[in-house]
């Protein structure tokens, strides 16, 4: 890891020293995201309520800049001056390298659909069958760690060979028994661990930037 990344993860301490107890697992999540989006895998990411719009938050993070510039690679801008003249230049320009990443409580018309039509416990499992690869890494978000459609969807993707991350608080829950690596907030009231949540993912999305672009220019 580079040391301005470490320097983020010592910064994230400084504020949030209760979050020392469990820097490791947070480290083992990094590597997780990491080994993900360097071998061309995505992230899918599922939750419920405050939990599905952290799932959104995270995504919003990765797809495009979050503190770093990303411009997209030399070769692509030349192709683009190419193709489509002044156009290209201006699109080229405007575009971000992104970390493929899908929230998969946004996909309103399917949830309902299939809520109304099948059973609302499985609609995460149902598109991680549908999009997940193996090379992918699905993060279940769940402060109690018991959200049956988290854990059916952690459930599936285990199934598939994907990597699992639980983002979780109290005492982790079922979730934590079904992930590779299990994030618990040092919590057992809800809104103290999602503010854990905050502060983790976002230390978790600055260090793989930092990792991926943070030597771009």
């Amino acid at each position: 890891m580079k040391g301005s990344s470490l320097n983020l993860v010592n910064g994230l301490i400084t504020e949030h020293p209760k979050l020392e107890s469990i820097i490791e697992s947070i480290h083992q999540a990094m590597a997780l995201f990491l080994d993900t989006f360097q071998q061309s895998g995505k992230l899918l990411v599922c939750g419920n309520g405050g939990s599905c719009s952290d799932g959104e938050h995270i995504v919003g993070e990765l797809m495009k800049r979050f503190t770093l510039p990303r411009p997209i690679p030399q070769s692509m801008r030349e192709q683009m001056a190419e193709m489509f003249g002044d156009e290209g230049n201006l699109l080229s320009s405007s575009l971000q390298g992104a970390l493929p990443a899908i929230s998969l409580g946004s996909q309103t018309s399917l949830l309902s659909a299939w809520a109304n039509d099948v059973n609302a416990d499985f609609y995460f499992a149902q598109q991680v069958l549908g999009y997940g690869k193996p090379e992918d890494l699905l993060l279940g978000i769940t402060t109690s760690g018991n959200s049956t459609n988290v854990n059916y969807a952690l459930m599936t993707a285990k199934a598939m060979g994907m990597k699992t991350i639980a983002l979780t608080g109290r005492d982790g829950g079922r979730a934590a028994t079904l992930a590779d690596c299990a994030v618990i907030a040092p919590d057992d009231r809800t809104f103290r661990i999602q503010e854990y949540h905050i502060a983790i993912y976002h230390l978790i999305c600055a260090v793989v930037e930092n990792e991926i672009f943070g030597d771009l220019s």
